[in-house]
């Protein structure tokens, strides 16, 4: 077994144990805090990203840890393992099944994996940016050539006025076939198996975004920020089905 190969085992076995916590605490009656950042957390996020961290630090110690709720674990090791426990928990509260748990795996800050699992719909995506299965098979992008014929997902509409350029997103919106907000994880999902052309979000945390990139790459799409810049190293994120990246880009910032 090689290392990548390795690597995408391990990261159903993070899937899979998360999993088991956050569907025990799904549409319970549980408390919500808020963090100091004003997004709520629950017990389902700290519990599920502590089994992940337990695990991690068990089987590679060496590694490093960036994860939403407890920080940085030896943030300068040469692989990186990036966690958000529940990527929609305004979802989670609120009983609905469209959020999901985000794994990254970076190698000298570059993510060779990703994952994104969706606990209550039991279905597991895994991309390592030149192929993206999705419970073990095969999936790839929709061949969507026209603005024209495109579904359009966002997470939070007001996101695009606080932080970028909310006439671009109303222009890009009168554009496409079809827009809707199924948003978070779920929406990038929804790209990577051919059922959506475009997901926007124009705020992230590295947490947020660093699994989504191989996992669009692997099933032939294409990610940048919210410049067509190379999304590492920005704060958002745009992934379409390739063909019509650039005029996505161009009107989002007219």
């Amino acid at each position: 077994m090689n290392e990548i190969s390795y690597f995408k085992k391990f990261v159903k076995l993070l899937a899979d144990e998360s999993k088991k916590i956050i569907r025990e605490y799904y549409r319970k009656e549980i408390v919500v805090e808020t963090k100091d950042d004003f997004s709520p957390v629950t017990i389902a996020d700290k519990k599920s990203e502590e089994i992940m961290r337990e695990l991690i630090t068990h089987e590679f110690p060496e590694h490093g840890i960036i994860g939403e709720e407890f920080g940085d674990y030896n943030p300068d090791a040469e692989y990186k393992w990036i966690l958000d426990p529940i990527d929609g928990t305004k979802s989670f509260i609120c009983g609905t099944p469209l959020f999901g748990t985000l794994v990254a795996l970076l190698k000298n800050d570059e993510p060779i994996l990703g994952a994104i699992n969706l606990p209550v719909l039991d279905e597991f995506l895994i991309g390592d940016n030149k192929s993206t299965e999705l419970n073990g098979k095969k999936v790839t992008v929709r061949n969507c050539e026209n603005i024209s014929s495109a579904v359009l997902l966002i997470t939070d509409y007001m996101n695009f006025e606080k932080y970028r350029n909310l006439k671009g997103l109303d222009n890009l919106i009168r554009k496409v076939k079809l827009f809707r907000s199924w948003g978070d994880c779920y929406g990038y999902y929804l790209v990577a198996t051919g059922y959506a052309d475009i997901m926007i979000d124009p705020i992230m945390s590295p947490w947020d975004l660093m699994a989504l990139i191989p996992v669009i790459n692997g099933a032939g799409g294409k990610i940048t920020d919210y410049y067509g810049d190379n999304p590492v190293k920005g704060n958002s994120i745009v992934a379409t089905g390739g063909k019509i990246h650039d005029e996505v880009i161009r009107i989002l910032n007219g």
